[in-house]
């Protein structure tokens, strides 16, 4: 899955007490689901796998993966759970609900299952501050209907908090290791905006608010932009002159110092050498077909 097509959707986003010794049935999922624990003990099994839960145990199961749960026959779990996909599948011509679950392998309808994730994800771990977690979830609880138009303002702000949820699951799962470092990206944030407002500040000012080094600095802006900070602000620059060529009557010389070029041979210079054609080429070439 490419990460442009990361969407993720919530179904369905619960609070479930089992039983004592309540067992579920094996059953998969079409859609990812997570699981806190927010009391009590329990097992989860899942290909091959077993889990001892207690409050604080965070379960991921991605789609299609059979699972089944036991709860302790003396103190037994609450789940604080969610059903989503990673990017929105329309379900609704064979389901009659959007989080739907298999018990049966035999009837299990392999193309409704949804995308996994594109990096792998711990399926258990403890989280500390229980609390926190659970109040993320608390704030998309919804039930297992689709989306109608007696609901759909209500559902805009469940996927809201869906997304700050995810946002922050994935801070906690990935550890880092595939996201970028995260002072960089509130860093990123503030210099979009300064960009934006034209109101940028010498690169200075941005790395020794982050107190460090200005090597360290680059290093990091390279591996959460995929360019070096002065290339990713040109890039900007000459994205936000390439709209003003195709879509409005401004002439280059005034494109150019709108955007902060020094000069319209600098502007010129950089655009052929991003763009492999001048402003004017371009401006030619594209509006043909406006």
């Amino acid at each position: 899955m490419d990460f442009a097509d990361l969407h993720p959707y919530v179904y369905y986003a619960t609070r479930y007490p089992f039983s004592k010794g309540q067992a579920s049935n094996n059953r998969i999922c079409y859609a990812s689901s997570l699981y806190l624990i927010s009391e009590g003990r329990g097992v989860i099994h899942t290909n091959g796998r077993t889990y001892e839960t207690v409050a604080g145990s965070l379960v991921y199961i991605t789609a299609g993966q059979p699972h089944h749960w036991v709860a302790d026959s003396q103190d037994p779990m609450v789940h604080i759970c969610c059903y989503f996909d990673w990017s929105y599948i329309d379900r609704r011509a064979e389901f009659t609900h959007p989080s739907m679950i298999c018990y049966d392998a035999a009837t299990l309808v392999p193309t409704l299952i949804g995308p996994a994730f594109p990096y792998s994800l711990p399926e258990h771990v403890k989280v500390e501050k229980l609390r926190l977690w659970m109040d993320f979830f608390e704030k998309f609880y919804t039930e297992n209907h689709y989306t109608n138009q007696r609901t759909y303002v209500r559902s805009l702000k469940v996927q809201s908090s869906f997304q700050q949820f995810i946002e922050f699951f994935l801070t906690f799962a990935l550890k880092e290791e595939h996201i970028p470092n995260l002072r960089m990206s509130k860093l990123l944030e503030r210099l979009d905006q300064d960009l934006v407002q034209g109101n940028l500040q010498p690169l200075e000012i941005y790395y020794k608010e982050l107190r460090i080094s200005r090597g360290y600095f680059f290093d990091l802006f390279k591996d959460a932009t995929g360019l070096p900070p002065t290339q990713y602000v040109i890039q900007f620059r000459i994205n936000r002159a390439k709209d003003d060529l195709l879509f409005t009557n401004l002439n280059i010389t005034e494109i150019a110092d709108k955007h902060g070029f020094s000069s319209l041979h600098y502007f010129s210079k950089l655009f052929r050498k991003i763009n492999g054609l001048s402003p004017r080429e371009f401006r030619e070439e594209n509006r043909d077909g406006l």
